[in-house]
């Protein structure tokens, strides 16, 4: 019997055309903190800062995707301040540098069409409603989350950066089957890439139904003919059409 259903976040609940195509905006996003670097007296070189802060987020993206353990935007920045020579952030200055790095970011998510009435109906079926969202930084989600009216929506939020470890590690998904006692075969994960969302369903044992209304990105493109959906819906209605139908049969 179908009882809890976890969404993705990007993509999925809200969508930006940068989603998964993240080199269009991170030049952006990089000269925005280090203006907010320099505003909070950091006198580094730009050139130096960029370029040692592109290396190594560089190094440890291919780290999360190989090991699929998170590394904080928070981590590889203080990490390139000390390999600068410079003093680590901490505190209010921390949260205000990241803040800086993302707002431009931020400002490119959408709702996805049918999102808040896809979580109604859900919840109007008595069902668990989660979220298990891969990302660098908690503020970064809680504040999407905030601007779209979704946080009352979603319990647990489950973000990679609070737990340490990313989607499709199976762990990630029993952080949420642990918070509802529910086992994975009645609980659905709701996603756009094949190999976080659908592949970390897979492995967690949970149904699945990979959501395409934004799933055309370079993320899916290596998984396509290897990773097979149990369901494929081409918006957050159908998908919720989906998940119906399963409660109303108990499959």
């Amino acid at each position: 019997m179908i009882e809890g259903v976890i969404f993705d976040l990007g993509s999925t609940l809200i969508y930006s055309d940068d989603d998964h195509r993240w080199g269009r905006i991170l030049p952006r996003m990089r000269r925005d903190l280090y203006t907010e670097l320099s505003s909070q007296g950091y006198r580094l070189d730009e050139r130096a800062f960029l370029n040692r802060f592109t290396e190594n987020f560089q190094v440890f993206e291919d780290q999360r995707q190989a090991n699929f353990v998170e590394y904080t935007i928070a981590f590889v920045l203080n990490r390139t301040l000390h390999e600068l020579g410079a003093p680590p952030l901490q505190g209010a200055d921390l949260g205000r540098a990241l803040q800086a790095y993302y707002a431009f970011s931020e400002s490119r998510w959408r709702l996805m069409p049918g999102a808040r009435e896809t979580l109604a109906r859900l919840h109007g079926r008595g069902l668990h409603v989660g979220l298990l969202s891969n990302a660098a930084d908690v503020a970064n989600v809680e504040r999407l989350l905030d601007r779209f009216e979704l946080r009352a929506q979603l319990d647990p939020i489950v973000i990679s950066a609070a737990i340490g470890i990313r989607k499709p590690n199976p762990r990630a998904f029993e952080v949420v089957l642990n918070a509802w006692g529910l086992a994975p075969t009645s609980v659905v994960m709701i996603g756009d890439t094949l190999g976080a969302d659908i592949l970390g369903a897979q492995l967690a044992g949970l149904r699945h139904i990979w959501l395409t209304a934004q799933a055309d990105h370079p993320a899916n493109v290596a998984h396509r003919d290897t990773i097979v959906p149990e369901a494929t819906a081409a918006d957050l209605t159908q998908a919720a059409d989906l998940v119906s139908t399963w409660v109303r049969g108990n499959a």
